[in-house]
């Protein structure tokens, strides 16, 4: 517990999500003295209304923007004129209603698909804006960018404190392993358990694996947002992360190797690898408010593993009409 949230009533948006469920079990570790945690059902955060009905009735001296719509490389091919929109309008007028609420604190989780396709690795925060995002994900990842040009505005004509966090993908326990929807790790973990049962011969995996990519456990994630939200009153962005990547097909061999799956790996090299390389420089995070992630991924997937093996068929896939949360 810190001084600093005992006199703090927060809102955290997609807080019934799977990055959100950590991040509000942290605030009251910390002995925030009100966390909540609005449905979607009861709030509609894409609407004028629902954004001013939600302020009205939690009355937040911190808002933690969680919610948003998501999904891996085949949900975004599919919907980017929605992960376009719903993103981009949800952060836009919460934000703005929260300034005139008079929100003391605004704390706005990005997307590492903000970044341009080719950045040099690992990742700086300077660098957002020397190129176009991956093909893939850009409407998703600009439309979150948006709100860094949009908090740094606020800052600068009204006072707004607004920071803005980058995070890698995330998995862990509790992840969405619906497999329209799903990320990486989540689809491959299901297929390989899936694959195992049934026992059928192989599975299939998209693009060339020679991709690379970083991921963040989410309790780790959580932390690193909470003490963010405690600590950094700063106008530049700032990445969460490991500071570490690891290509597709290793990433395949070790949840192959995990879940004892012992057929064949078929990569289909007619889909796409999204971005080429993926990996952060968490300095930043380091220098200004202590973070350091401290699950090793090896940990983390086995117990994504053990969770899921332990719930299927238990209902592990994220209800219909919530929202899902920041990759």
């Amino acid at each position: 517990m810190t001084s600093f949230w005992q006199s703090r009533r927060v809102l955290v948006t997609g807080g019934g999500g799977f990055i959100g469920r950590r991040v509000v079990a942290r605030l009251k570790t910390a002995g925030a003295v009100e966390v909540l945690a609005p449905r979607s059902r009861d709030y509609d955060l894409r609407s004028a209304d629902g954004i001013s009905r939600v302020l009205a009735d939690s009355r937040p001296d911190i808002l933690i923007h969680l919610a948003a719509v998501v999904g891996g490389i085949g949900a975004n091919r599919e919907n980017p004129g929605r992960f376009f929109y719903e993103n981009a309008i949800m952060g836009i007028q919460l934000m703005e209603q929260a300034r005139l609420a008079e929100v003391r604190k605004f704390v706005t989780i990005g997307t590492v698909c903000a970044y341009p396709k080719f950045t040099p690795v690992p990742f700086h925060e300077a660098d957002l804006w020397h190129g176009y995002a991956e093909e893939t994900n850009a409407p998703y990842g600009l439309a979150k960018k948006m709100l860094l040009v949009q908090g740094q505005a606020y800052r600068q004509q009204y006072g707004f404190n607004v920071i803005h966090l980058i995070p890698v993908n995330l998995y862990g326990p509790g992840d969405n392993f619906d497999p329209a929807s799903s990320h990486v790790i989540p689809a491959l973990i299901k297929k390989c358990v899936d694959a195992r049962e049934n026992s059928d011969p192989f599975i299939e995996v998209w693009g060339t694996g020679s991709a690379s990519r970083e991921f963040l456990y989410v309790d780790d994630a959580a932390d690193g947002i909470v003490r963010a939200a405690e600590r950094y009153d700063g106008a530049e962005p700032v990445n969460l992360g490991v500071g570490a990547e690891i290509t597709i097909r290793e990433l395949v061999e070790k949840i192959v190797e995990l879940t004892r799956f012992h057929g064949e790996i078929r990569w289909d090299a007619t889909k796409p690898d999204g971005q080429p390389r993926r990996a952060l420089d968490t300095s930043r995070a380091e220098e200004l408010f202590g973070f350091d992630a401290r699950t090793s991924f090896e940990d983390g997937l086995r117990r994504t593993i053990d969770w899921y093996e332990s719930t299927r068929g238990a209902g592990n896939v994220r209800p219909s009409g919530e929202p899902a949360n920041t990759k």
